[in-house]
């Protein structure tokens, strides 16, 4: 919670409202036509340029200048984390389905605590261990049903798995330094890591920047805007007023929102394994950052 200091606006409506936001990621980058390297790019650039007049104002520009050494580095590292994240979870969305896709990404709370044991030496109780094993079983059961229809599917769903590990790790990395630097300088530091990052990587890849139909310029501000800036950033700043395991059960609720938008969008129905599959991940993961101690 935030010492002596209290929200502007309720803290708990602005994380539904974040869950709402986050939903529509996967809908806009579907509506895009350009390869995923240039849509992760985009989204995070135009991120940067939204956020410039709040992390460049006079405060925001003497903050930055105070993050240095091993914060900097450290703070550059998570957003080269966050880069791939993009790329991989918004590839996975080429070959498998919104509802497939959405569900295994937000595993990415069993790799935060994982790598926290392992690294921090942070306790795991019985009940998160059981949590971590349920929802592990159901993205068995999503895997299985998508190889069923393609491989293609399947690897979609391995794509979308691995973007949950390195938005774990980029969540891991900034846990500390979230709580040192305001939001405004440190996600406009990390955001303009990735942004870079994944301009270098469409540099030598070699893809074209531009062009790109108008409507494709339209979903990359949207995606900045909506689920990224509305989404992500709102999250980061609930931070500051409620518990962690608030915001990380109530992300739960994006593959429901994502799930909903791609079949009125789309007419992307789940199937059983998906459904099944997805319903026993949530409730895994429910019962996992449920019972993690902040």
């Amino acid at each position: 919670m935030d010492q002596g200091r209290e929200p502007v606006f309720n803290p708990y409506l602005a994380v539904v409202l974040g869950v709402a936001a986050v939903s529509f990621a996967s809908i806009f980058t579907r509506l895009i036509t350009a390869p995923p390297l240039i849509i992760a790019f985009y989204r995070l650039a135009f991120t940067v340029l939204l956020l410039s007049p709040w992390a460049l104002s006079r405060a925001g520009r003497s903050e930055l200048i105070t993050i240095r050494g091993k914060d900097l580095a450290l703070a550059l590292l998570a957003g080269v984390f966050l880069a791939v994240h993009f790329v991989v979870w918004i590839t996975s969305l080429q070959y498998t389905s919104i509802a497939s896709s959405t569900v295994l990404v937000t595993m990415q709370p069993l790799f935060v605590v994982t790598l926290g044991f392992l690294f921090l030496k942070e306790k795991i109780n019985r009940i998160s261990a059981l949590g971590a094993l349920v929802a592990l079983t159901g993205s068995i059961i999503v895997g299985a049903g998508d190889f069923r229809l393609g491989g293609m599917a399947f690897w979609g769903d391995l794509l979308a798995f691995a973007g949950a590990f390195f938005v774990a790790v980029y969540v891991l990395i900034g846990r500390s330094l979230r709580s040192r630097f305001s939001l405004f300088p440190y996600v406009f530091l990390v955001f303009s890591s990735a942004a870079l990052s994944l301009l270098l990587f469409n540099l030598f890849t070699r893809l074209p920047l531009y062009p790109y139909p108008a409507s494709d310029w339209l979903w990359f501000v949207a995606l900045a805007l909506i689920p990224t800036i509305f989404g992500h950033t709102v999250f980061n700043w609930a931070l500051r007023y409620v518990q962690a395991a608030v915001v990380s059960v109530s992300i739960l609720g994006e593959p429901v929102g994502a799930t909903f938008l791609g079949y009125l969008v789309f007419r992307e129905v789940p199937g059983v394994f998906q459904l099944v599959g997805g319903l026993v991940i949530i409730s895994g993961l429910f019962l996992f950052v449920s019972r993690v101690k902040n």
